[in-house]
């Protein structure tokens, strides 16, 4: 049986004259295009990608960076797609919904923090091998022992574990080499992870995040502050941390390489990271 929610964005999505207010655009594998056989991206934005963002903002929408990234490894993305003026600084929705701040210059507007030692430690049971990491804004991320080359942005300064988390933290980092992003998944499941939200990404990689936290919280929080309803919104991502995003958002989709669970999510399907699909769905718009 069809989903009426879904019927209904995509009707509104599909009529004539129809253009979001706002434009939710995660960056990794969406803006991104991911290096093959490796959990990292390359570091530059397409030039259809970059024009299409151009036209959108031009056209008088809200563009708005959603990742799970750090603060500080989101600025470069936003440099890189001209979103660098002071006199129109962009909304960046950052670790997954726990920071949510404007730039340039990078002016924190909402965060949110949590006791991340419960599930941290109940997850180094399991994993007693696994890298943990929580950033050090302004230089890098404090870290158990270091992480996978480009897989951080900034400084990795070595931290013994007690101390990463002893003190609320808007996002935490789990990394395993030696596992697979199902192996994760189904930890998670069967630890419960209580009192935190996680979500997992293509490799053995999990974020931990305050209950209730996700890209959607932030976004949220960016409509109120813009008076800019959630139902006029655009989402584009294509990992398992946009899920919430896309229920979310009036119209969500999902780009070409997603995983099955997340396209089944979405409204829509563009094309792939490689074949610009974030640009030809602005584009159908701007």
């Amino acid at each position: 049986m069809a989903d009426p929610v879904v019927e209904v964005r995509a009707e509104r999505a599909s009529r004539p004259g129809w253009a979001p207010k706002l434009v939710a655009l995660d960056i990794d594998g969406t803006l991104l295009r991911w290096v093959e056989g490796s959990g990292q991206t390359h570091g530059e934005v397409s030039a259809a990608v970059a024009d299409a963002v151009r036209r959108t903002r031009e056209a008088g929408a809200h563009v708005v960076l959603a990742s799970g990234r750090s603060p500080h490894g989101m600025t470069p993305v936003a440099d890189m797609l001209g979103l660098d003026d002071p006199a129109d600084p962009v909304w960046v929705v950052a670790s997954n919904g726990g920071v949510v701040f404007r730039y340039p210059p990078m002016e924190i507007v909402h965060e949110h923090t949590f006791d991340a030692r419960p599930a941290v430690m109940a997850v180094l049971e399991e994993h007693p091998d696994a890298l943990v990491g929580v950033e050090e804004r302004g230089r890098g991320y404090r870290v158990n022992k270091p992480f996978p080359a480009g897989e951080l942005s900034g400084e990795m300064i070595e931290t013994p574990i007690e101390e990463i988390v002893a003190s609320p933290v808007s996002r935490v980092i789990i990394r395993d080499p030696e596992a697979t992003a199902d192996d994760f998944v189904e930890l998670a499941g069967r630890l419960g992870l209580h009192g935190t939200d996680y979500v997992v990404g293509w490799t053995a990689w999990m974020d931990l995040s305050p209950v209730g936290v996700s890209k959607a919280s932030g976004l949220q929080q960016v409509c109120d502050d813009l008076g800019v309803s959630a139902q006029d919104a655009l989402a584009i991502g294509d990992g398992r941390n946009d899920l919430e995003m896309f229920a979310w958002a009036g119209r969500s989709v999902a780009m070409g390489q997603a995983i099955d669970l997340v396209r089944e999510a979405a409204d829509d399907v563009t094309a792939t990271v490689d074949e610009d699909g974030a640009a030809l769905e602005l584009g159908r718009y701007y």
